[in-house]
């Protein structure tokens, strides 16, 4: 069984040494008392081990492109995926709680990683500019970032609306909720959007999204793991929004197998609609390839078509739970797992065969993760 390469609209592999490093916490405390000190003490060699881990799991599950938004050594690891041969979507996520002076220079570091790197690795490798969160980055620091993307001529990636404290806390301060406060900005009509999460919008708000170009990264795992919420990704599919899907990092996830992420994001919608015809499984399969595709701006990706790019993936179907095969939508979205994928192509060139990882050797990847995080662990 052959299907185009998943599209992993949303992640942070910079933290993959924290997968179950902290459990059970809402997402203000979680960022707060656990993610950040520990982030604090990574290095150049931990981080680069984080992600190969991440980066040979994806494969192994059938990703063939994903997004990055992290702050730590992306030059790093785009010379990293030029040589594995993935495809991947990058930017240095901005955090504006600084001075302006600090403020600025990581907008010049993010400027200068773009200019280098966009379309890069036979354009494998293209670039966003990010501001982390409204409730992360000052307005005018928000406008700083559009304006730059407008003149490059890139989209913009941000969280957005993914807990409830954070939207009251951003109606408090601003006296609006944070995605009205964009508009008021008038920065949305300015490049193209990608959000993540957008899990506290009401009706009137999803409406006034398919007035831009914008898309959504569903996150559905790592929403409910938090205890963020369920988005409302129905209504946004009816409304003609683009919605594709993320994992986000495997610290809430704990997994990057899109796999489980679009079985588990399907069935939730269903079961919150109470309507077992939402989001039906040829429509599903889309937010992960062709729906993909068009939140990263890709061109010529996300389908098997003549004059795409060979990026697919091929699946075993000897599995009990892919039989009778002859459902080959059903089968993909509620009964495939990512440890059924054998072979993953990108641009035509084998990631992936016979479950073997091709440019990469997992086996030193799980020895050096383990050995980096006990090292920043003992810091």
């Amino acid at each position: 069984m052959a299907t185009a390469g998943f599209i992993n609209t949303h992640g942070h592999t910079g933290m993959s040494l924290l997968r179950g490093y902290s459990d059970d916490l809402p997402l203000h405390r979680w960022l707060k008392e656990k993610m950040w000190p520990f982030e604090a003490k990574l290095d150049r060699e931990s981080v680069r081990a984080g992600r190969q881990l991440a980066v040979a799991e994806m494969l192994l599950s059938g990703t063939t492109t994903f997004l990055e938004m992290y702050h730590l050594y992306i030059d790093d690891f785009a010379e990293q995926l030029a040589e594995i041969g993935m495809r991947a979507t990058l930017m240095r996520s901005m955090i504006g709680l600084c001075p302006t002076r600090e403020q600025e220079e990581k907008l010049q570091e993010a400027v200068t990683l773009a200019k280098t790197w966009h379309k890069s690795a036979n354009n494998r490798i293209q670039m966003m500019l990010a501001p982390h969160a409204p409730y992360t980055c000052p307005p005018d620091f928000i406008e700083r970032i559009v304006e730059e993307a407008a003149t490059l001529q890139l989209p913009i990636h941000m969280h957005l609306a993914e807990t409830k404290k954070e939207v009251e806390d951003h109606i408090n301060t601003y006296g609006v909720h944070p995605f009205d406060h964009l508009q008021k900005l008038k920065v949305l009509d300015k490049t193209p959007w990608l959000f993540a999460h957008c899990v506290h919008l009401s009706q009137e708000q999803i409406k006034a999204m398919a007035n831009y170009q914008l898309s959504v990264s569903y996150n559905p795992k790592s929403n409910l793991k938090l205890g963020s919420g369920i988005a409302p990704i129905a209504q946004m599919l009816e409304e003609g929004i683009n919605v594709s899907i993320g994992t986000d990092s495997v610290a809430s996830n704990n997994t990057l197998d899109l796999f489980e992420e679009l079985r588990v994001g399907t069935l939730v919608q269903k079961g919150i609609k109470q309507d077992s015809t939402t989001i039906p499984a040829y429509e599903a399969l889309k937010l992960v390839t062709v729906n993909g595709a068009k939140a990263l701006s890709l061109q010529g990706v996300g389908q098997i078509e003549v004059g795409y790019d060979a990026d697919f993936i091929l699946l075993s179907y000897e599995s009990p739970h892919l039989q009778p095969n002859d459902h080959v939508y059903s089968h993909l979205v509620y009964a495939a797992k990512g440890s059924d994928v054998t072979d993953v192509y990108v641009q035509g060139k084998a990631l992936v065969r016979k479950k073997e990882l091709v440019t990469l050797d997992l086996e030193k990847i799980i020895f050096e993760a383990n050995k980096a995080y006990k090292e920043v662990n003992e810091r």
